[in-house]
């Protein structure tokens, strides 16, 4: 059965990798926030072996409908986050939303 992931790229700060790390990893924050639906499966965060700093996430959901229910039902707390997680990268970059087949 197919599911819904989304993708963003970011080019973390100098100094601040650590910190993006243990936010944005599967047990990071961001994380710990999408499993208070049952409908989020999980996140995977890849590092670039070959540009530092640079990092990609995975956010795999059951599917498109019930990620963007989630997105409703917690804006505010989403935007509270995202809004505390902007120091610590030069750029951030939504790569779309993917079916898993």
């Amino acid at each position: 059965m197919p599911t819904f992931c989304y993708l963003w790229e970011y080019q973390v700060r100098p100094g601040e990798i650590e910190k993006f790390e243990a936010i944005y990893d599967g047990e990071g924050e961001w994380a710990r926030l999408f499993r208070r639906d049952r409908a989020y499966l999980r996140t995977d965060l890849y590092r670039d072996l070959d540009r530092p700093g640079r990092f990609l996430t995975v956010d795999r959901w059951v599917s498109r409908e019930a990620c963007q229910a989630f997105r409703e039902r917690f804006r505010a707390k989403l935007e509270e986050l995202d809004e505390r997680c902007e120091a610590l990268t030069l750029r951030e970059r939504y790569l779309g939303d993917f079916e898993i087949l």
